[in-house]
């Protein structure tokens, strides 16, 4: 995991990810993030991350269910995943109890990334080489207007990493 919110030592602000949203509804995917509202952004994510972290402890396969869970009940069904009620919910439907050790995985990850040279989220390693955000190029233009736009050539480098691996 890679918490923005440690980051950038603040939590997200739920403004600027609404702008990105816009950005990337229009660019490239004008079906996802449908249901994103600002007033549900959650405050914080680490209790996700550590709920998440008690699902991978589990298997690979429930952490991976759990996280996009997570993830669609955010931006496609506006719920506040900060809310403890809510992490208490999906922690009984999928049967979690979350340890003071998976309340820390989140930070660990993070300093591990650091000593990798994470330089953001996503951020994939392969072949050697980092790959942040292959799929797409985002930034700011000369009027520092956002931008997010398919990187088809950054993506092919990193599947060929991928496959060359």
């Amino acid at each position: 995991s890679w918490p923005l919110e440690l980051v950038n030592g603040k939590p997200m602000d739920a403004a600027f990810i609404d702008e990105e949203i816009d950005i990337i509804q229009a660019e490239v995917a004008s079906d996802l993030f449908t249901g994103f509202e600002q007033s549900a952004f959650p405050s914080t994510s680490l209790p996700a991350f550590a709920l998440v972290a008690a699902a991978y402890r589990q298997s690979e396969q429930l952490g991976e269910s759990v996280s996009l869970e997570i993830r669609n009940l955010i931006f496609e069904e506006a719920v506040d995943v900060a809310d403890p009620m809510t992490i208490d919910r999906l922690a009984e439907q999928h049967g979690l109890t979350v340890t003071d050790e998976d309340k820390n995985v989140a930070s660990a990850d993070y300093e591990e990334g650091k000593t990798r040279g994470v330089i953001g989220s996503p951020h994939f390693f392969a072949g050697g080489q980092g790959f942040f955000c292959p799929a797409l190029k985002v930034g700011r233009n000369e009027d520092d207007e956002l931008y997010v736009l398919a990187d088809p050539e950054g993506f092919n480098a990193f599947m060929d990493a991928c496959f060359d691996a």
